[in-house]
């Protein structure tokens, strides 16, 4: 399984990940929960920065945790290789504000740019459906950027239905298989 919850002990691999992407500032970031529900502080690139990051996640995960205004509760996954190697991000938002329902959508996910091209966000959407049903969700709506021509084709591949492009952003709905 590509999607695993985040875990304590991989402080360094997560460094490295975030340094790849362009350090903590890259709009790259895209489902890794790295601003979290305590914007505008960025978590510093230490072992107590990871620290707190984990926990920023593991309150969005929280239902009883309130949140700041215009966050949402949500999962947050690391996408792995067959290895247990770390490629990637993704966030399953549990609903939808404003923001989310023009741009965001319900899942967001990052492939790092060294493990791109390897069909790791395909099998990651697959498996947050799978997640996104589990909670209950019918049917998950999943943005990309106009410009973002695989990211397009990996919902398409996930059954994504094409809805319209709103703000430089592509639209798609997709069912989760619950009914």
């Amino acid at each position: 399984m590509p999607l695993i919850l985040p875990t304590p002990d991989r402080f360094d691999e997560w460094v490295e990940l975030i340094e790849e992407y362009g350090g903590p500032d890259s709009p790259e970031l895209a489902g890794s929960g790295f601003h979290g529900n305590r914007e505008p502080r960025t978590p510093a690139l230490t072992e107590d920065g990871y620290a707190e990051w984990l926990t920023m996640l593991e309150e969005e995960a929280d239902d009883s945790v309130p949140l700041l205004p215009g966050r949402v509760h949500s999962s947050s996954f690391w996408i792995v290789d067959d290895a247990g190697a770390w490629v990637g991000f993704l966030a399953l938002r549990r609903s939808l504000n404003e923001f989310l329902r023009e741009y965001g959508g319900h899942i967001g996910y990052s492939i790092r740019p060294s493990r791109r091209r390897e069909g790791h966000a395909a099998r990651a959407l697959r498996d947050a459906l799978g997640e996104a049903s589990a909670l209950g969700i019918e049917r998950v709506l999943i943005t990309c950027d106009e410009d973002n021509i695989a990211s397009a084709r990996t919902i398409l591949a996930n059954g994504g239905i094409y809805e319209d492009s709103r703000g430089g952003k592509r639209r798609y709905w997709v069912a989760t298989g619950r009914s």
